[in-house]
């Protein structure tokens, strides 16, 4: 089945062209790979404890056979309701992002360019001079550190 949208004209075009490549992989970025659960990764019998051989291979048959069909049934139920959810969603973030927050932002960008230079003058006008001074000042201070507790001042005892 292949789905065709042409973007000008918003027409959705459902062929089937026999390739099912889109069928057989349904996770082409590997969204989902930390949900390849095996039976195996679920149920494993150490070598010293096992039980009888039809019931592993029962139980394996069980645990495939309901994971699968529990799955497409709850994704029967749950499939085009939560797809209509999400792309609900995702159309209003998308339309807020457009017409609402980049408008904004741009707004802020233009008007915020005069805070700038006001800011970038304050700093070089004030703050810098005084912490280059008090950096000037405390530049020539020497810390001498002597071994054995002793002090080098001859006033202090």
């Amino acid at each position: 089945m292949e789905v065709k949208v042409d973007v000008l004209s918003e027409d959705v075009d459902f062929t089937q062209n026999g390739d099912w490549s889109t069928i057989h992989s349904r996770d082409p970025k590997g969204t989902n790979s930390n949900l390849k659960v095996m039976f195996e990764d679920v149920i494993a019998e150490p070598p010293s404890v096992r039980s009888f051989d039809r019931v592993w291979l029962g139980s394996h048959a069980l645990f495939e056979v309901s994971r699968l069909w529990c799955y497409r049934f709850l994704s029967l139920l749950l499939a085009v309701p939560m797809s209509l959810a999400a792309g609900v969603l995702f159309a209003m973030l998308s339309c807020l992002h457009i017409w609402v927050i980049m408008p904004c932002l741009q707004l802020l960008h233009i008007y915020m360019h005069w805070i700038k230079a006001v800011w970038a003058s304050i700093l070089n006008i004030f703050i810098s001079p005084f912490f280059s001074s008090v950096g000037k000042c405390c530049g020539q201070i020497r810390v001498h550190l002597t071994e054995g507790g002793g002090s080098r001042c001859s006033d202090c005892g």
